[in-house]
């Protein structure tokens, strides 16, 4: 294999600390704590994306966009918007965790197929009957 040399070596350097951090992340050198937190901002980033791109563009979105456009006051809009998600993603925090308590991962997991499968079929419905 042929050594890199100069801004080269700089590179594959910068790549393999890239590539280094996570594999670090959960090394048994690490603190338990240390682990959790790394763990939990992992969680806290997937939620994130997921939310926001599922977001982008849906009824939501597009019912506040259309609040602001005809209000006077926007930043009231974007508070009341921003509390209702918040609201909403706390009640769905709160079932879904008394769920988790109650029934097995396999059976929620079904369950929640079974229930967008559902929701797809009713869309499907719609769209094709109009």
């Amino acid at each position: 294999m042929e050594q890199l040399n100069g801004p080269e070596s700089k590179i594959h350097a910068a790549l393999i600390e890239e590539v280094e951090l996570p594999r670090q992340a959960s090394a048994p050198h690490m603190s338990q704590d240390r682990q959790e937190r790394w763990q939990g901002f992992g969680v806290f980033c997937s939620t994130f994306v997921t939310i926001f791109l599922a977001e982008l563009g849906d009824k939501t979105q597009v019912t506040t966009l259309l609040m602001s456009a005809e209000s006077q006051s926007p930043w009231m809009v974007f508070a009341g918007a921003a509390l209702a998600l918040i609201t909403t993603s706390l009640l769905g925090v709160l079932v879904g965790r008394w769920l988790a308590n109650r029934l097995s991962p396999k059976s929620l997991e079904t369950a929640a197929g079974a229930a967008l499968l559902l929701v797809s079929v009713s869309l499907l419905w719609d769209v094709v009957h109009f």
